[in-house]
């Protein structure tokens, strides 16, 4: 067995022996304290880590195992479900990668390696190390993005719920921060289930938006006026100083349209003028 073939079967058995130095000597550098199972998920990780590198060592470092890939996504993927930041993973590479070269230099010397065969290993090191990087950072923006289309869709719905009171009145409570986005997911959701109830009156709360610019503001006039082409009187309620404001100054002719500051008294409205 060559000197060569002795280290890597070294590193294979002994990863997780290895991976527990590993953490403790990168965690010390950064002056770091993290909890047991951090330390615990960081110690698997590198124990993988060290595994790749034992089967790859001697491989063409341009060459990028599939398992290195996946193992670099799905700790992206663990990073984002915990809430972290990439900078997080991004700042343990460089002392771990000083680490690193310090553990293989010093195997290199003790498995009496050629100059050679350690630099080998050692760019073999870096390129995975680097791919790692690469392959993580990448797949936490991709997953980040996912997870916050997912949030917004999911915010959309709660943001304009529709609310059916009496045969043919129903009140669309606008909730939180009013964009174009949730204005849009009005118009292409809340509109068609609003039409399939065949109101005759909506109200549309405005009390609990938190604000309104004036491209939402026109966004929303339009659909109150696809609404009224379907034969829906439309009535606003809860129009704060500061969203009606924004409505002057967008230049929104709110002429047809009723406005009460209170639901209850929009539906003493509907009450009375149906009586």
């Amino acid at each position: 067995m060559t000197s060569m073939s002795r280290f890597t079967s070294y590193l294979k058995n002994n990863a997780y022996p290895l991976s527990v130095e590993i953490v403790k000597s990168v965690l010390n550098s950064l002056n770091l304290v993290i909890s047991e199972h951090e330390e615990q998920q960081a110690i698997n990780m590198y124990t993988k880590l060290l595994d790749f590198l034992s089967k790859y060592i001697t491989e063409d470092e341009n060459n990028s195992p599939n398992a290195l890939i996946d193992w670099s996504k799905k700790n992206a993927l663990q990073q984002v479900e915990s809430g972290g930041k990439i900078s997080d993973i991004a700042v343990r590479y460089p002392p771990t990668r000083n680490v690193f070269i310090d553990l293989i230099t010093q195997k290199s010397i003790e498995f009496d390696l050629t100059l050679k065969e350690n630099a080998q290993i050692i760019r073999q090191v870096n390129s995975i190390l680097d791919i790692s990087l690469y392959e993580t950072i990448i797949a936490f923006e991709r997953i980040s993005e996912k997870y916050r289309e997912e949030t917004q869709r999911e915010m959309a719905i709660l943001s304009a719920p529709v609310v059916l009171i009496n045969e043919g009145v129903a009140i669309l409570p606008l909730i939180g921060i009013m964009d174009s986005y949730r204005a849009m997911h009005i118009y292409d959701y809340v509109v068609p289930k609003i039409a399939e109830l065949q109101l005759q009156y909506l109200i549309a709360d405005y009390s609990g938006i938190l604000n309104l610019d004036t491209n939402t503001a026109n966004n929303l006039r339009s659909i109150a006026e696809v609404l009224q082409l379907l034969g829906i009187e439309i009535i606003v309620t809860g129009l704060r100083p500061e969203l009606v404001q924004t409505v002057v100054h967008s230049g929104i002719d709110m002429n047809g349209i009723q406005t009460f500051a209170h639901v209850k008294q929009a539906l003493n409205w509907i009450n009375k003028r149906n009586n």
